[in-house]
């Protein structure tokens, strides 16, 4: 199998902690703080300065997690697609201002529209159709940034509706993120595929994507962020399918206890 160089999730007071292990090779990084609100709010001017200066003479590949708390990238309610916008706009400002090229984002399909949209074929359509009108603003500044937008598997079922989403787009700055914790607890709660089929959806509906992998182990119960090795992940599987499908992915450790990084 192809060795694969692991990176990390990590909120910017850890980076000289790690910043040996990070600049080993120039691991993959993405950075945490811009999902707080207070930051978004706050002095984040202040925050990605800080981050420059940690990550002084660091050449890797750099992300951020895009805000998402309470956002819904397909609400109906043109009030609350005005508030996701502007955090986009607030995200998108962070990358630009540490040279981050990638920006996580949560999907929008969820366990309910999952088992509903057969009721109501239109269901999904417009989903997608409001999602696409939310976020076409900040796809295009992704685009003119050089940033690429990832949307990450939450509630999703179905692995491929979301990489159908990131089609529909038509855009080079739309791509798929996956993360296997959340997988796992689609598959042992919801009664989705098993991980591995989360990544191979990716590679085989969008040629040559980079995408992005968070990792973290669980019970399929609930999202745990665990270690690597704590849970009941099917790894060699899992990292087949990255290996054959995706060998150019960010692959990130998102793990709740950051001690666990070197074991993981």
């Amino acid at each position: 199998m192809t060795p694969l160089r692991i990176g990390a999730a990590l909120p910017a007071i850890r980076i000289a902690r790690n910043r040996d292990w990070l600049l080993d090779g120039h691991r993959d990084l993405e950075i945490q703080d811009f999902t707080v609100p207070e930051i978004l709010d706050g002095d984040w001017v202040g925050v990605a300065r800080f981050i420059r200066e940690a990550l002084d003479g660091y050449e890797g590949r750099l992300g951020i997690h895009g805000p998402y708390d309470g956002l819904a990238i397909a609400s109906r309610d043109p009030l609350i697609r005005q508030v996701v916008a502007k955090r986009m706009d607030q995200g998108l400002d962070a990358a630009a201002a540490i040279g981050a090229t990638q920006m996580v984002v949560h999907s929008p399909f969820t366990t309910w529209e999952h088992f509903n949209h057969g009721s109501k074929p239109a269901a999904r359509e417009q989903v997608i159709e409001q999602a696409l009108m939310t976020m076409r603003p900040a796809v295009k500044r992704a685009e003119d940034q050089g940033v690429t937008l990832v949307l990450e598997n939450i509630e999703d079922v179905d692995p491929a509706v979301r990489v159908d989403l990131a089609a529909r787009f038509e855009s080079q700055a739309v791509k798929v993120s996956l993360d296997t914790g959340h997988a796992l607890f689609a598959h042992g709660s919801t009664g989705g595929p098993p991980v591995d089929y989360y990544v191979r959806a990716a590679g085989n509906r969008l040629e040559h994507v980079h995408v992005h992998v968070h990792l973290q182990d669980a019970d399929g119960h609930a999202d745990r962020h665990w270690a690597i090795g704590e849970g009941i992940i099917k790894w060699e599987a899992v990292l087949r399918a990255i290996v054959e499908e995706a060998p150019k992915a960010r692959m990130i450790l998102e793990l709740n206890d950051y001690s666990g990084i070197p074991a993981s």
